[in-house]
């Protein structure tokens, strides 16, 4: 049992869980997946496939023939992140294939580590197959490697991710995700749902899901309608509604169509919680990062949707010391979290990105001040989260189960998703309790990011 503080990286997804013991001389295919939910995903489709060709999937390095890394490219920390996973998987085991986003920057990876086998760059899955069958060829056995109908999944069974679409038509400065990942892509509807329902009937209590603008999903298709169903993101989480389990939205814009999912939440259709990234809130900062520069109306809206859904759970990431940020315009924030109480909060340090077009910018901020103000931001964050949730204390809350150990049940309530957010921890009781039921609680003590409960009845 841990108590979770707001995660410093939150475009980190959950550590990779495998366990998928290989049968006797069976190729085996390690994997290492960096970054964040989209790039499990990726994971989980690349390890899906190995599975159907024969692969067994190992959980070490020792056990692998071969080994995959997903990389992350977001920020330069990332990278160096990803650099280090490459030569400790080259180290460990020394057969290493290199994917996903700083898979973009080939001559970047073979600069550092020249004894890789191959790199692709983001979601290339044939790719990544070819490479692997050249370092492993497959060996299938028809009788004994059936793959199991809900693929190779890389999170705990209770709760999977569902991306909707790929890629995004924003051109903020701070930002190359567009050049990795190229421009919108959505999924048709139709398929998002048979996913989803496969995932249900699997065992799935709770979809997370992903994109990297969920608001614009079907723009770029028209909103299309197919078998019966529409690629726009109201009608999409509406169908994944009358699934009957958990559904969390993440990477929402405030566009003005987003008030259309407010009512969804308020009748239980969709979890009453909106992850959107507003980085920022005074305006001239805004227009800089080339963002919408309108944080007047967002506290407008931002009333509005409470209003309709009084529960709703709002959750952002901000950037602290962009180029060119005054004294001044950081204040700005400071008072619009006062103004605006968002449940939860994480933080970057603004970090030059190669090929970003904010490193061109003037009036770089310093380190230390850049440190200061991230201190300062998440010293009145955490002042925030505490008082929220304190007021929480006496209320009866459904909370899902994600572990359970000697000390106690590790749950989230509908306010909070996995490894980013706080939980809720049930230490009396819990002894006849499983990881993924949901249960109802009532909370009885309140920390500056997590809860504590007994169960009720």
């Amino acid at each position: 049992m841990s108590t979770n503080p707001p995660d410093l990286r939150p475009d980190l997804a959950p550590k990779a869980r495998l366990s998928d013991p290989a049968r006797p001389g069976q190729p085996t295919v390690g994997m290492v997946s960096l970054g964040c939910p989209k790039a499990l995903v990726d994971s989980e489709r690349i390890l899906t496939r190995l599975r159907a060709e024969g692969y067994g999937i190992s959980p070490d390095y020792a056990g692998a023939n071969a080994v995959i890394v997903n990389t992350c490219g977001f920020l330069d920390s990332a990278k160096a992140e990803s650099l280090s996973a490459i030569g400790e998987a080259l180290q460990e085991n020394g057969r290493v294939i290199v994917t996903g986003c700083l898979g973009a920057e080939p001559e970047y990876i073979t600069g550092a580590h020249p004894s890789v086998l191959a790199v692709t760059g983001p979601h290339q899955y044939e790719q990544v197959l070819e490479a692997v069958h050249d370092a492993v060829p497959p060996s299938p056995d028809p009788f004994v490697d059936l793959l199991p109908a809900s693929g190779v999944s890389l999170t705990p069974r209770h709760f999977s991710y569902l991306k909707i679409s790929e890629g995004c038509n924003h051109k903020c400065k701070f930002c190359i995700i567009p050049d990795m990942r190229g421009r919108l892509q959505s999924r048709p509807a139709h398929a998002v749902l048979r996913e989803a329902e496969k995932l249900v009937e699997n065992g799935v209590r709770e979809l997370l899901v992903i994109s990297q603008d969920t608001s614009a999903y079907g723009i770029d298709i028209k909103h299309a309608t197919d078998r019966g169903h529409r690629a726009h993101i109201t009608d999409l989480a509406r169908d994944l509604g009358g699934l009957g389990v958990w559904v969390r939205l993440h990477y929402v814009y405030p566009y003005p169509h987003v008030r259309q999912l407010i009512p969804l939440m308020a009748d239980g259709l969709v979890l009453p919680y909106l992850d959107i990234p507003f980085q920022h809130a005074h305006p001239d900062v805004l227009r800089r990062m080339a963002r919408p520069a309108a944080a007047a109306k967002t506290l407008d809206e931002i009333a509005a949707w409470r209003a309709i859904c009084p529960e709703l759970t709002l959750r952002s990431t901000f950037i602290v010391g962009y180029p060119g940020e005054t004294e001044a315009e950081f204040q700005t924030l400071l008072d619009w979290m006062e103004e605006a109480l968002l449940d939860r909060v994480g933080c970057f340090k603004y970090e030059n990105v190669a090929g970003a077009r904010s490193n061109a910018l003037p009036d770089h901020v310093p380190d230390e001040l850049k440190q200061d103000r991230w201190e300062r931001f998440m010293r009145k964050a955490q002042a925030i989260s505490e008082a929220k949730l304190a007021n929480k204390v006496g209320q009866r809350l459904d909370v899902i189960i994600d572990e359970i150990d000697d000390d106690a049940a590790t749950c989230r309530t509908k306010a909070d998703a996995p490894e980013i957010d706080g939980n809720l921890f049930i230490d009396e009781g819990f002894e006849n309790l499983s990881v993924g039921d949901i249960v109802t609680v009532e909370v009885d003590e309140a920390g500056e990011y997590d809860l504590w409960g007994r169960l009720t009845g």
